[in-house]
């Protein structure tokens, strides 16, 4: 048995390297999620330091800012190192242990490779991945501090706009956050540390350019891209071709008051 009582259960559990990545990434879902009276953690691997820019305590603080600025209720820091990120059992046995204590019923996983930016963004999507199945294993109790086994049932990738990769999801979807952008843009304002006034702009201009690309294609304002590892799969045709964008016309009877469809 854990030493300590299980925390409440998530329904969506978010998990990324560093404080800030979620919030770039997802933050715009993250609140929306709040919004729709979701229970909603953010997990960071790392702690993001040693940087250029930043301290421990700063980095804390930053991303208490940022969860409350979001209206997470639970932010979580798994405490692995940051530059030397590496998907490995100690890695895994770490998350999955989070994953058993917390019991989400969806994982988000930021996921792509960054050539360009932290090499530690790909171990940290291979770890997501990996402590999901990790995370139900059995008679391994001991190597997750004695939680019982649990399987997340969903898994959801948050892909990094920046990927040096063309990946071809199996399905992919995008949520409105235009009632949330500016929610999103604060919590990432709140990495001061990271991103100085020069930094920001352009950081700033990143997001919105991609969540409205993204966004525009579904006839949204702004909107943030999501990846499926399977196709999507529904009882309706209707509901999931018409989204949130309201269901289909019914259909006209011949003779009635309106001609018929077609």
């Amino acid at each position: 048995m854990p030493e300590d009582p299980l925390p409440e259960s998530l329904d969506v559990l978010a998990v990324a390297p560093h404080p800030d990545d979620l919030e770039i990434l997802c933050g715009g879902t993250l609140a929306k999620l709040v919004k729709q009276g979701y229970r909603v953690g953010i997990f960071d691997l790392t702690s993001g330091e040693p940087t250029p820019r930043g301290t421990l305590e700063t980095r804390k603080k930053e991303a208490e800012e940022a969860r409350r600025i979001l209206n997470v209720p639970v932010r979580v820091n798994v405490e692995l190192p940051n530059r030397v990120l590496m998907d490995g059992p100690e890695a895994r046995f770490a998350l999955a242990t989070q994953f058993r204590r917390y019991r989400p019923g969806i994982i988000i996983v930021a996921a792509g490779r960054t050539p360009a930016a932290s090499p530690d963004h790909l171990q940290g999507g291979l770890i997501g991945e990996a402590a999901r199945f990790y995370s139900q294993l059995t008679k391994w109790d001991e190597r997750f501090a004695g939680t019982a086994p649990y399987r997340v049932p969903h898994l959801v990738y948050a892909p990094f706009p920046f990927d040096a990769e063309q990946r071809h999801w199996h399905s992919q979807f995008v949520v409105d956050i235009s009632d949330t952008i500016d929610q999103k843009i604060a919590s990432v304002r709140a990495y001061e540390s990271q991103f100085d006034a020069a930094r920001f702009a352009k950081v700033e201009h990143l997001i919105r350019s991609t969540n409205g690309y993204h966004g525009g294609r579904c006839g949204y304002m702004y909107g943030e891209l999501f990846a499926l590892p399977t196709p999507v799969g529904a009882p309706d045709l209707v509901s999931v071709v018409s989204g949130s964008k309201g269901v289909l016309a019914p259909p006209q009877i011949p003779g009635r008051d309106h001609p018929p469809m077609g």
